[in-house]
């Protein structure tokens, strides 16, 4: 037997080979799904099943490309939004066997209609489950967001409930294994672990600790979550069927003139934020490649083209992975060498990172025409934030921006300076002039206070 996790990262996307008797199923699967292949290849393994736990909202499912490939059934859940065109109707109790495993499906709606979970049974051994595959219905610490349905907010979270107390009654030998890990968009209160038991969440994770199904509904409709506009395209996508991923994901190299020439729609910089500020490219702005899964989505448009600017190849190749498993293949090119630019005479943009004293001295003298914009999200700012203060949050400046004084002056910050980063380039590349950084933002903040 066979059963690796595939992470992805910076989705944090969680994915399974599970493998017995010479096949193998794939739980969820990426968009860039060679990686099943070769490994269920490595072991001697065909696979026959691909299974979705739900219609994903953050990525692309892989499934159709690797069902192509293989040949391999794919099973998705019932009340999905639409037919789903390459897959089969998947119904509570039915089994697929696997080997000596066998999976049985679970229907567990809340985070979505169509959410699904596959048990996990050796028939070895028939005590009881072995695992169960949760999708984001059940994380480490966490449970599943149910903000996808605002009309129904209040069905979907007692959905949520009562799915988690079937996922409860498989035991606490049962081993968890979810789709998302810490830092996903899927959740917000995940552990470090990737690893866990239905014994460890029923004594741990926070929100199983909701004894009535009321209370736990009230709980989740206090949350707020952030939709980027790519989800759509996510769900479209994936009720269709997307592509396969580039089999080359390293854009083309162009050289300043032809970046210059490309007429590229965003020009977005990956390197890290102190680099964009000390000086970039004018009209580009700052999402650093680590930062991309999480911020790329708000800014770039379906089908809209993207060159990028990097420090160095592998973060250029590292930034178009990144956009590809999230559906925006339009990527003109790669351009490295800011600092070789200014050699040729361009005249760089910068933008200046300022110290606490500052921010204080600013607060303190009220300054007229100049406002304090804290871009992190709605919970963190409930938890701490400094007074008098603006809030609005990072990704929703794609459109907001359209309501601020382009000749009026912006500090921004959020926990750390990165993701203000993020705001205040793409302020920049909008012709806003008078904009800067809280370096340290509200950690800086917090440790100036003692």
């Amino acid at each position: 037997m066979i059963l690796e996790k595939i992470k992805t990262p910076g989705l944090s996307h969680l994915s399974y080979l599970v493998g017995s008797g010479g096949k193998a199923a794939v739980i969820d699967p990426r968009r860039d799904c060679e990686i099943y292949l070769e490994k269920a290849r490595a072991e001697g393994l065909t696979i026959t099943h691909i299974l979705e736990t739900h219609r994903n909202e953050d990525l692309v499912s892989g499934s159709p490309i690797l069902s192509e490939w293989t040949g391999a059934t794919v099973l998705h859940g019932p009340n999905a939004g639409g037919e789903v065109a390459f897959a089969k109707t998947a119904r509570e109790g039915e089994t697929v066997e696997i080997g000596q495993l066998k999976f049985e499906v679970l229907e567990t709606p809340g985070h979505t209609d169509d959410s699904l979970s596959f048990v996990l049974h050796d028939t070895a051994y028939p005590q009881g489950p072995v695992g169960v595959f949760t999708g984001d219905a059940l994380f480490v610490g966490d449970v599943g967001r149910t903000d996808f349905y605002p009309d129904r907010a209040r069905d979907v979270a007692g959905l949520l409930y009562d799915s988690l107390q079937k996922l409860l009654a498989l035991g606490d030998q049962t081993i968890l294994y979810p789709a998302h890990g810490a830092g996903s968009v899927c959740g917000s209160g995940m552990a470090e672990r990737e690893f866990s038991t239905i014994g460890h969440e029923r004594r741990n994770n926070p929100r199983l600790q909701i004894e009535s199904r009321d209370a736990f509904i009230e709980a989740k409709l206090q949350e707020v979550h952030y939709q980027p506009p790519y989800f759509r395209l996510m769900e479209r996508l994936n009720i269709e069927g997307g592509s396969a991923a580039p089999r080359v994901k390293r854009p083309r190299n162009l050289s300043l003139a032809q970046l210059e020439d490309s007429d590229a729609y965003h020009l977005i910089d990956v390197r890290e934020p102190g680099a964009w500020c000390a000086g970039h490219l004018r009209g580009s702005y700052c999402i650093p490649a680590s930062m991309i899964p999480a911020f790329a989505g708000w800014f770039v448009g379906e089908g809209e083209s993207v060159a990028l600017v990097a420090s160095d190849e592998g973060t250029l190749e590292t930034a178009a992975t990144h956009l590809v498993r999230i559906g925006l293949d339009n990527i003109v090119g790669g351009y490295t060498g800011v600092i070789p630019a200014a050699a040729q005479g361009r005249d760089l943009g910068q933008v200046p990172m300022i110290k606490t004293d500052e921010v204080r001295r600013r607060l303190e003298e009220s300054r007229n025409g100049w406002t304090l914009i804290d871009v992190r999200a709605a919970d963190e700012r409930e938890e701490a934030c400094i007074k008098d203060s603006t809030h609005i949050y990072a990704g929703h400046l794609n459109e907001e921006w359209q309501d601020l004084d382009p000749l009026a002056s912006y500090t921004l910050m959020c926990a750390s300076g990165m993701r203000a980063t993020v705001a205040a380039s793409w302020l920049a590349s909008k012709g806003f002039g008078n904009v800067d950084v809280y370096l340290g933002s509200m950690g800086a903040w917090k440790a100036a206070q003692g």
